[in-house]
């Protein structure tokens, strides 16, 4: 094909396929399946990656000028079937609304769980959140011990969400509670659109394409929008201190990662990243700059509801953990390291593992790259936990697109496959995912060898690719 041609042909490829990307998304969440049928998305999902796939693909040769509309158009068009229904696979942002309502009338999230008789007046003025006459009777539906429904979950335990989630749930109340789950939606929209506008900005112009993989990957509509999942706030916040730490803005990264850290905890696992080859060279002061900047932020966003709370700052923490199997009565998780060592021994050989990704960047990582190793980190650390949570994935998927390393977006893909059926399908969802990303990076360094070999000719020396 003429190189000339092929921006053309690429064009007529993209379009239609990005055009259809959102209709398969829309069937998905209008044909009435949630987790307790899963049987449409099973369906939907499969042919929504498959026009996402042939979509990014081909605007890798589109023209580059057209790329940034394309990939803004198509996340708009995307993200909007987000808001088509309420959530169909999480009810975690009923929550969000309830902390939010509860902050509004001046009471700590902390201080009291849903079901407290404290709350039973302010509850009865949330029909929205435990409504009245249903029956309990729908997936995201409970009866909680005091007689009354519940959209609510886990409604006789205290919030688990760190303060800076706690603030964003405080504005998302005060600006659209009226609405409902829908204020939720349409914040988790707006802050995924804000982050694909931010990625284009911060990608250089040949490698804009990538922003698509956020844009476009279906996986970010339905955590970040339909579900409304908080940790697309936490990714944003991410993104951004990563970019200002490779500027070497290390106040700066480092309270942006402090804030990421007070939205969803995880967000730690990015900060060896913000640091990355410190241990390359002899150590400076200025090297506690970012991470004491951001235990400074952590701390700091802390100290009211501690004031106020207590030790009931960690809420749920405590039991949303050997809730989910990261304690060694209930062993729910490290399903790949299950295969190759003993259970008494799988959460040690995951801190290890991870423990080992993080020297590995502290020592190798280069600094004006450091998402490429806040994704080495994060991205093992979702292979030791195997976790079920889809949504976890998001802080992956903006990490990917900065980095350009796509083979690992079949990690939080693996999350949606165990999360939709249960842990009989983990260690075959986590090993494909494995198996992906040891597969991309082998293409990754073969694909470039073969090329200069081939292009060096007889008698030509063959200069190894970096």
């Amino acid at each position: 094909m003429s190189p000339s041609w092929r921006p053309r042909i690429a064009l007529l490829v993209c379009v239609p396929a990005l055009a259809a990307l959102p209709w398969a998304m829309a069937e998905a969440f209008t044909s009435g399946g949630t987790l307790r049928d899963t049987d449409p998305l099973d369906h939907w999902y499969p042919i929504a990656l498959g026009f996402f796939a042939v979509a990014v693909v081909a605007l890798r040769s589109v023209r580059r000028a057209l790329v940034p509309f394309l990939v803004l158009a198509g996340t708009v068009a995307v993200l909007a079937t987000g808001l088509l229904e309420p959530p169909r696979t999480s009810d975690d942002s009923y929550r969000y609304l309830w902390d939010g309502r509860v902050q509004a009338e001046g009471i700590s999230p902390y201080a009291h769980p849903p079901a407290a008789p404290e709350l039973a007046e302010l509850r009865a003025r949330a029909p929205e959140l435990f409504p009245v006459g249903t029956d309990c009777k729908g997936w995201d539906l409970r009866k909680a011990k005091a007689g009354f429904c519940s959209h609510v979950n886990r409604p006789t335990v205290p919030t688990i969400y760190p303060p800076v989630a706690e603030g964003y749930f405080a504005v998302l109340y005060r600006l659209g509670g009226g609405y409902g789950v829908r204020a939720a939606q349409v914040g988790g929209a707006v802050l995924a659109l804000s982050l694909c506008a931010l990625l284009l900005w911060l990608l250089p112009s040949e490698r804009r394409w990538q922003a698509a993989l956020w844009g476009w990957f279906p996986g970010v509509t339905v955590w970040a929008v339909n579900d409304a999942h908080v940790d697309t706030l936490g990714v944003l916040l991410v993104v951004g201190g990563l970019a200002l730490a490779a500027r070497g803005r290390l106040v700066g990264g480092g309270a942006l990662l402090g804030a990421a850290i007070a939205t969803k905890l995880i967000p730690a696992l990015a900060v060896p990243g913000a640091m990355s080859g410190m241990f390359a060279r002899r150590p400076r002061l200025k090297d506690l700059v970012l991470p004491v900047t951001a235990l400074a932020v952590v701390a700091l966003t802390y100290v009211p509801h501690v004031l106020a709370s207590g030790s009931g700052v960690l809420g749920y923490l405590p039991g949303y953990l050997k809730e989910e199997g990261y304690d060694s009565e209930k062993l729910k998780r490290f399903a790949l390291l299950r295969q190759v060592v003993s259970e008494d021994h799988a959460a040690i050989a995951a801190a290890v593992m991870v423990l080992a990704a993080v020297l590995y960047v502290l020592r190798f990582g280069d600094p004006l790259r450091p998402w490429s190793g806040a994704l080495l980190v994060f991205g093992v650390a979702l292979l030791a936990l195997t976790p079920g949570y889809p949504w976890y994935g998001l802080l992956l998927v903006g990490l990917i697109v900065l980095d350009g390393r796509w083979e690992w977006l079949g990690v939080p893909m693996a999350g949606q496959v165990v999360y939709l059926h249960g842990l009989e399908a983990q260690d075959t969802a986590y090993g494909l995912a494995l198996a992906a990303v040891v597969g991309g990076q082998a293409l990754r360094t073969s694909v470039p060898r073969l090329r200069a070999r081939r292009s060096a000719g007889p008698g030509r020396p063959i200069v190894p690719a970096r």
